[in-house]
């Protein structure tokens, strides 16, 4: 049950960008509109995540997991009925309210229903492997349902998981919860919501009312005031939403730096493919939604090898390699146009699934190992968390650049190219980051032993991390 949840959280992540063509031409919105409908979502997501595991500990992981449910699945037929842009991007609210909650829930459900260390294994295993499956699905089921009926069924597909869900959940989860969980983080959490919605606010409409319009600059004046305040009441609370003192280690800030960039180019280049084989190349939905194929399949493939990979080799040479493919692989889709054949499109797709692949789960390892074995849940959590800001940033900064190019009389075609190599040059100058400072030459007392992974958006959890980076 809980595992039909994350399918579903995932599911939802990549089956939007399949209708995003059709979102445009039937909600007649432009590509602020499509940003703003994949960045509601993924905004409430990463800030309200590390909140949504502190609720389910403290009031118990039955009722958030299934009040999570229930939530995204009402606001999944929001979605589905809304007659506006505005109330579509409402419903993406609401989803990624709920999808912040059943996600942390539902690992907590799983750990606490098999206390045994091999049966948890093989129960996380399920997880892992059907939230691969939700990523590697949402694609084609995205092409399937909005070719045959339209993109409001990418939302109503979600009804029948949901409703059978919350019915099959009253009846046989188990309640279960942390009496020692932390109090809720509420001036952090409105705090962090408000910085990045603010930022996130300015840098995609930046493209539409003007870089240096007075609503725009004030908008990144008010992030960085916000930004202030939060870091000060963070650093003066006795159970904080976020330590700052944990970013006193290297590893672990060089770490969560690197997944940041991470969710920036893999989620802000994703944002355009199915449009790049709709728009540029003349693909049908469908057809659209199963070119984009070669980035998910990689990604669920190479994954569970990430984990093994680091700790033969170490943090710093798997994850730099990752980021270099991932940075090369972007950068070649920069060069791809109208006219280039798909044999010599879907291996630059493969090339940049791998890489990001190989540099995920691995950074997630090096922010647990940073830390104390209490912490590790936290370090997990965090990781999630910067990996989901940069997603949001990723669709905002790489939609600006599309944006402004368009402003400056360039075609589609020649916005995306500059998206993409932008992407790949900020990932490949982030490999270069890693290289020289992703490493822990002498493990610190008593840091974590690996741990797996607590991130609702990763395809694979960590299976064995390295001693330390090398």
């Amino acid at each position: 049950m809980t595992c039909l949840g994350q399918f579903m959280v995932l599911l939802d992540t990549t089956i939007v960008g399949a209708a995003l063509p059709d979102m445009q031409h039937r909600l007649h919105t432009e590509l602020t509109g499509l940003q703003w409908i994949v960045d509601a979502y993924v905004l409430l997501v990463a800030m309200l995540l590390l909140s949504g595991g502190v609720f389910a500990d403290r009031f118990g992981r039955k009722r958030v997991y299934l009040t999570g449910v229930a939530v995204f699945t009402a606001a999944s037929l929001v979605c589905a009925l809304a007659p506006s842009v505005g109330w579509l991007i409402a419903g993406r609210v609401l989803q990624g309210i709920g999808a912040a909650a059943l996600a942390p829930a539902s690992l907590a459900l799983l750990a606490a229903a098999y206390p045994l260390p091999q049966e948890r294994i093989k129960a996380i295993g399920l997880w892992a492997g059907l939230s691969g499956i939700g990523l590697a699905a949402g694609p084609v089921a995205g092409g399937v349902l909005t070719q045959a009926f339209g993109w409001p069924a990418i939302f109503l597909v979600n009804l029948p998981f949901g409703v059978g869900l919350v019915l099959v959940g009253l009846r046989h989860l188990d309640e279960s919860r942390n009496p020692n969980a932390p109090a809720i983080d509420i001036p952090g959490t409105a705090l962090s919501v408000l910085t990045v919605g603010v930022l996130t606010y300015g840098l995609i409409e930046g493209g539409a009312r003007g870089w240096t319009s007075p609503e725009i600059l004030g908008c990144f004046a008010a992030a960085v005031i916000l930004l202030a305040a939060f870091i000060a009441v963070e650093a003066r609370r006795a159970a904080p939403m976020l330590s700052l003192r944990l970013f006193k280690q290297r590893l672990f800030t060089v770490s969560n730096t690197a997944m940041v960039v991470v969710g920036f180019a893999l989620m802000g280049s994703s944002f355009f493919f199915s449009q790049f084989f709709v728009y540029v190349q003349g693909s049908s939905i469908l057809r659209a939604g199963l070119q984009t194929l070669p980035m998910s399949l990689a990604m669920v493939v190479v994954s569970p090898y990430a984990g093994r990979l680091a700790a033969r080799y170490g943090f710093r040479v798997v994850v730099t390699t990752g980021l270099a493919l991932a940075g090369l692989g972007l950068m070649a889709l920069g060069t791809v146009h109208a006219d280039t054949g798909y044999g010599n499109v879907w291996w630059r797709l493969a090339v940049a699934g791998t890489g990001f692949a190989l540099a995920m789960s691995p950074l997630t390892g090096a922010a647990i190992q940073a830390v104390s074995p209490q912490e590790g849940g936290l370090a997990s959590g965090v990781s999630s968390t910067t990996r989901q800001i940069g997603a949001v940033f990723g669709v905002a900064v790489l939609g600006a650049i599309v944006r402004t190019r368009q402003s400056g009389g360039a075609t589609f075609e020649a916005g995306l190219n500059s998206a993409f190599l932008a992407a790949g040059i900020v990932t490949l100058a982030t490999a270069v980051f890693t290289g020289l400072l992703l490493a822990k030459p002498k493990p610190a007392e008593g840091s974590a032993v690996p741990q797996r992974s607590t991130d609702p958006g990763a395809v694979t959890t960590l299976n064995d991390a390295p001693a330390g980076g090398r």
